[in-house]
Formats: C-alpha cells, structure tokens, sequence
C-alpha cells in the first residue's frame, strides 16, 4: 500500500469544499510565490495555494482562512510556483533503474510523473513483468501511468525471438488493472498499421475500446502519403520527430508531436522551430526523453533539462514548461488531475529558485507531501521485492566460443562486398551502407583502420540457440575491444560488439555468468554492468548504478568509441522496426519504403531470406 495516496476527485470533493472555504484547515500551503499558471500562460505574483491531503483546495492571493494549526506552511519567498514536469515518453528500464530508484532519482529534479511504456521488460517476461512494474510505481509518490506495450515483439516471430507476444486479448487484459494504466505504448510496427495487420490493428482497436489512448512511432518521412494513413487508426502521439516538418505534419493531423531530449538521441533544437520558427500552435508539442540513462540523470537531469535545453532554443520559459506539463497531461486525458496548479488538481508542485530559464528545483511536493528539498529526497517508502524468477531470465546454457563470431564468406580469399550497419551519433536510425570486406580462409574479417566491428546476436528467452553475426562501422574502437549487453531493444537477447573474437566471446560469457547487464572488455580496461532483473535493470541505489553506467561509458571511450552516450546508442542496434538495418537472432533485417524484410550479408548472395 503506498504512502502517497491519489484518490479520485469525486472522493475528495467535501474536504476539498470545506477547506476552500475555510471550514477545515489545509494541511499544506505555499505562501507567497509566483505562480506559472500553464493553463492561463501567464506568471501571477503573490500567489498562494492551500492543499487537502494530496490535492489543490484553494489558489489564490490570501490563504489565510485555510491555516490551521496544525497546517505545514511553505514560504515561497517569491520563488517559482509551478506544476511538477511530467515525461510523455519514457521507458523506465532504459535507465537500468528500478521504478523505486528512478522516482528517487527524479523527483528531487522536479519530475512528478511520467507515461511509462514498459515495453523492455515486457519483452522479456509479458504480462507479468509489466505487471511488477505497475504495482512497484504504485508504491511511489510519482504520478505514474504504465502503457501496455504494443510491439511485443516489435515485429513478428518471423524476424526476432522474445520472452513473450501481445496480441489483443494481452492487451485488453492489461487495460483493465487500473486508470492508470493508460494506454497503449508506441506502436513500432507501423507497417503493420498501414498495411492493416490483423494483430496490431486488433491492438489498437482494444485500445480504443477501453476508451484509453495510443501512442506512436512512425519513422517513414513525414511527408509520406502513409501517415495520414496511420493517423486513421486512432494513433494520436507519435515521438519520432526529428526535423520541424515532422512535427507540424503531425499537428496538422490532430496527433500529439513529441519532442525528445534523450542521452543518445537531441531531437529539440531542430523540432522546437516548429514553434520558434514556424510558429505554429504549441498546445499539442510536448517535451519528452525517451530516455536518459542514470548517468545523465546524475549529470545533467530530466525533465528540468529538457525544459531549460527548451528554453536555451528561444522558446517562452511558460510555453516551455506547458510543454512539459499541460499539454502533456491534456494528451494522456488527465488534466484534472495533473498538470497544472488550480483546485482540484493533485498537489504535485515544485518551486523553483533564480531565473524560471534555470529550472533550478528547490522543492518537489508530489501528492501534496514534501518528498525533496535541495536536490535531495527527504521522503521513503518501503522498498519492493522482485520475485527470484525475474532474477533468472538467461536462457543461454553453454558457453561462447571464439567460433561463435565466424563469418564464413562467399570466397575463400581476397574481398567481398557485404551490407554494413552504419551507427548514425545522436540519432535512432542507422543506414545501410556496402563495403569490401577483407576475407581470410573462407572468412570475413574484420580492419579496425576501417573501423569495422561484428556485431552478434544470441537468443536468450527460449534456450533456441538462434544466433547470427554481421557487421558494423561507426563504432570507433581504436584497439581490441568489445561489448556484450543484454539491453537489446526490443527482444533483449544477447548482443555482442567488437574488432576482437575472444574479446567478444569474454565479454558475452561474463554478462551470462551475471545473468545479465553490460560488459565492456578491451586492451586497456574492463568494466561490468550487473542488471539481474530480466537483464535490464539493478537492485542497487540510483548512485551504484550511475556510477556502474559511468564506468562502462568510460571504458567505451578509453577504446576509441567516442559516441555520445554509446551504450543507449549501440543498444539499439537489434530493433528490428527502425530503419534502415539490423540484427536479429535470426539475421539482418533491412526497413525501407516497402517494408520490412531479412536480407543477406554478402551481395555475393542475392538471395533475400523471407
């Protein structure tokens, strides 16, 4: 049972009543702040708010009648009054966090809620782990709705091997745990949608049914004929913006534009001109991550971040933080409850120190109690306890070897051409690029002058023994090294980089033999990233793990990988729904205009596996 109790408003309607007009005392007020007023966009001096429990029962210039003595009294001192920041788009296991550790990592940083696709963990364990997703975010005192994940897998069983598989009934099942179970997750597979796939448009129609919402993820360029199309199933969100025309093609279709900041991926300063340059509406652009790892958390912050990166780009700091708060409790269906500070409204407020540019957080208050102070947590509940099952998802029961790594090629010496995964820094997608590839004794090797890795893929869900090896260019490495990582989005099998075989197949086993997590071994240094808990996330405090995560980032860049937050970029490299190239346990898989398909390795052999 959590401490932070959010009861319906209908529940709360006589306390809230009666303390409005001074018959009962407030149990916390703010006196004296300037009021971000989202809803009105404007900021309101000398302003003062009454709070009931965990929600709003009176904003106004006087208070007073509400003071008790036994009310606990916040002097603003004309600090910043403003609504707690709210993630539109964020999967919790991308920070290797529990929920209890994330809520601790964000909330001190202003962040009071956020719609959470538990996608990853999902694709690992289904139902259930979703479920101890949920029912650990209820134990915190963020506001956190959970999105039923629509790609599970993100495609089909045809091109990748998960934990698990959606289909409608998972879905309508999920819907019904709670409202805060909000809707449906990103819906990856949008060739499925366009093209009218039974399963995912059925997702989407339980969706729809349950009177919840859907989210998108629509990558074909925004001026395609198919988003219009994509729109027509009920999709009204969609994160994958990157240029300005992305995002007004969406609002000119009714969706929601969502413009991330994550650690790997900057999509703000080229999205927001949709409002700073085009100067379009912005009551459906939010701001979002989609995701910060917890060394970024640590370093840089969340939402607050996001919000004041917003700012640096010109836009107005309250049209930012509506961006960050309204709009975005407006798309989800909950701005009677969060959002904005008016009465009724759940008390998750922040104050702020300085300039509202800085977004400098010296207070959260989440369901109307203090919870941190300063950039600390001042607030505990009782931890959660994860089942020994979700400790033990490693399905992998022998050991790697060097000949796992083996590219046996179409000639036996000399060169062939071979399709590559070219990493693109910043950004989501990769592209597919040709080139000649050096070939020893019937095998394709790898040139670090040319900064060529293999990349690997094992199936660690059902003991199948898929796995398949291809190769990659952009990574960097200037001496042996590799990688070896359980967080492989979507299916989250075993994924392995490096210029090294045997470096390769130590990283690997070791991450088997921690039953999960990160390994980074090279010439230079070694580094270890446990995450026992379906191989995505750690029990350990929010600061052990960004420290781990610090450590695996510097033992990339003591190798030569110099990408900007390497290890969420490289994760990405088996999600088999964004274009243009990946890898699967069962081989490349190349997304392109007319869809998505397995493809060869070498051009020497033309033949496309379907």
């Amino acid at each position: 049972m959590s401490l932070f109790k959010r009861p319906a408003l209908a529940d709360c309607v006589p306390e809230l009543v009666a303390t409005a007009r001074g018959d009962r005392p407030a149990s916390l007020v703010i006196l004296g702040g300037r009021l971000v007023n989202v809803v009105s966009g404007e900021i309101i001096p000398g302003m003062s708010v009454a709070v009931q429990g965990s929600r709003i029962a009176y904003v106004g210039k006087d208070v007073s009648h509400t003071i008790g003595p036994d009310t606990v009294i916040i002097e603003a001192e004309g600090r910043y009054i403003a609504p707690g920041l709210l993630d539109g788009h964020c999967h919790i296991e991308s920070t290797q966090l529990t929920v209890t550790e994330f809520a601790k990592a964000v909330l001190p940083l202003g962040t009071t809620g956020g719609f959470f696709d538990a996608h990853e963990i999902s694709n690992v364990l289904g139902l259930k782990g979703l479920r101890l997703m949920l029912d650990e975010a209820r134990t915190t005192p963020m506001a956190a709705y959970m999105q039923v994940a629509s790609c599970v897998p993100s495609t089909n069983a045809e091109l990748e091997t998960t934990g698990a598989s959606f289909g409608p009934e998972e879905v309508a099942e999920a819907l019904s745990w709670g409202p805060d179970m909000i809707g449906l997750g990103e819906v990856m597979n949008f060739p499925g949608v366009v093209y009218g796939e039974e399963t995912m448009i059925g997702e989407i129609q339980a969706t729809l049914r349950a009177g919840k919402v859907a989210d998108g993820h629509f990558t074909w360029a925004s001026d395609d004929w198919r988003l219009p199309v994509y729109a027509a199933s009920g999709i009204t969100g969609d994160h994958e913006c990157v240029t300005p025309e992305d995002v007004a093609e969406r609002i000119r279709l009714g969706m929601y534009a969502k413009m991330r900041q994550g650690s790997a991926w900057h999509d703000v300063a080229e999205t927001i001109k949709a409002c700073t340059e085009m100067g379009l509406d912005t009551r459906r652009m939010m701001l979002v991550t989609d995701d910060r790892s917890s060394e970024s958390l640590l370093k840089e912050g969340h939402m607050n971040f996001v919000v004041r990166h917003a700012i640096a780009q010109g836009v107005k700091p309250v049209t930012a933080f509506q961006m960050a708060t309204i709009n975005t409790a407006e798309r989800f269906g909950v701005a009677r409850d969060i959002g904005s500070i008016i009465p009724g409204s759940i008390a998750d407020i922040i104050l702020l120190e300085g300039r509202l540019a800085d977004v400098q957080v010296s207070a959260t208050i989440a369901a109307g109690r203090i919870v941190a102070k300063n950039g600390k947590m001042v607030a505990d509940w009782d931890s959660f306890t994860y089942p020994g099952e979700v400790l033990n998802t490693m399905r992998i029961d022998r050991t790697i070897r060097v000949t796992d790594f083996a590219l046996p090629a179409p000639v036996r010496a000399g060169e062939t051409e071979a399709r590559v995964i070219k990493v693109t820094e910043n950004h989501v997608e990769t592209k597919e690029v040709k080139m000649m590839i050096p070939v020893e004794e019937g095998k394709a090797v790898t040139d670090p002058g040319k900064d060529l890795c293999k990349i690997a893929v094992f199936e660690r869900h059902k003991g199948t023994g898929n796995s398949a090896v291809a190769l990659v260019t952009g990574i960097g490495f200037t001496e042996p090294a590799a990688i070896a990582m359980t967080v492989a989005h979507d299916s989250h099998n075993l994924l392995v980089i490096g210029n090294d075989d045997e470096m390769m197949a130590r990283a690997a086993n070791q991450v088997i033999s921690m039953k999960g997590g990160s390994a980074v071994i090279s010439a230079s240094r070694e580094a270890l990233m446990p995450l026992p808990i379906a191989g995505l996330m750690s029990p350990a405090p929010f600061a052990e793990v960004a420290k781990q995560s610090e450590g695996i980032s510097t033992a990339l860049q003591h190798a030569g990988c110099t990408l900007n937050n390497a290890f969420m970029t490289l994760s990405l490299l088996a999600l088999v729904v964004i274009p243009e190239i990946r890898l699967s346990d069962k081989g490349l898989v190349a997304i392109g205009a007319d869809g998505i398909h397995m493809v060869s390795l070498f051009t020497a052999d033309e033949t496309e596996r379907v």
